[in-house]
């Protein structure tokens, strides 16, 4: 992947700490120059006891994770690689929300700094048009009736210039699609205080709310053929979500649910 480093576009953690106070991520912010994969540091320093709000960030990931077995290109000074420690208080079966929300922090990140409206793909990819820039890998560790930590990883392609011939068509990045660079630190605290905004209002009585914002936000729970690549696949027209959040689709067959399958185009 070839990629445009900006020189000054550096991180100021003393200066993100003023930002980001009155949110439970001030003063728990932990950069690293290169690291393996933010989640994967992330996941085991909340097995140690790692307080909730603390944020992994990293300049460089060797082994950054996609959804799946996916992996998720992180060229250094390139992007903003981030994967934040949270511990909400809601039951195991319920984690969906927190990954619809995630999805809606990041869009609403984006608009603020770069005024660009962005596509949510279920679960929360988010796109312009047909192209991804960014993804979100939430994962956690709970057991039957309550959440022990759950660490939400969101990777955002920001200054690439051009993406190699395999990604080319599928991908894109803020400079791509605006022509100009955008200070990953300025959009970095945008993100975590809307993903505060997020977490904070999450309840099942919030759940109503997430579901308008998300029809809102996205072309894709309505109204589209989708390919969807969950057991030997299917597809389809969506047809909105439930009210548990999981996408419903439209087949010659009947009405089915996506739980966790990729969603494409078809």
């Amino acid at each position: 992947m070839t990629s445009l480093v900006v020189m000054d576009d550096t991180f100021d953690l003393a200066e993100m700490d003023r930002a980001l106070a009155g949110t439970p991520f001030a003063g728990k912010l932990h950069f690293f120059p290169s690291i393996h994969s933010t989640n994967t540091y992330a996941m085991q320093q909340a097995e140690a006891g790692a307080p909730e709000g603390s944020v992994y960030f990293a300049d460089e990931q060797t082994a950054g994770r996609g959804r799946g077995a996916h992996q998720w290109a992180s060229p250094p000074g390139s992007g903003l690689y981030v994967s934040v420690l949270l511990r909400p208080q809601i039951p195991p079966a319920e984690i969906l929300w927190l990954s619809l929300a995630a999805g809606l922090a990041v869009r609403e990140a984006v608009r603020q700094v770069t005024a660009l409206e962005c596509d949510l793909r279920w679960p929360n990819d988010l796109l312009f048009g047909r192209r991804k820039f960014c993804g979100i890998l939430t994962e956690l560790n709970a057991e039957v009736t309550r959440i022990r930590h759950v660490v939400v990883g969101i990777g955002i392609n920001v200054h690439q210039e051009k993406f190699p011939p395999g990604l080319h068509d599928i991908a894109t990045s803020l400079r791509m699609e605006t022509g100009r660079e955008w200070p990953r630190q300025q959009l970095l605290i945008a993100l975590l205080q809307s993903l505060h905004r997020e977490v904070s209002g999450l309840s099942r009585e919030a759940a109503s709310g997430i579901l308008q914002r998300l029809e809102a936000a996205s072309s894709w729970v309505r109204g589209k053929r989708v390919r969807v690549e969950e057991g030997p696949g299917f597809s389809g027209v969506t047809e909105g979500l439930d009210a548990r959040g999981f996408l419903q689709v439209r087949t010659a067959e009947g009405l089915r649910t996506v739980y966790s399958g990729g969603v494409r185009e078809a």
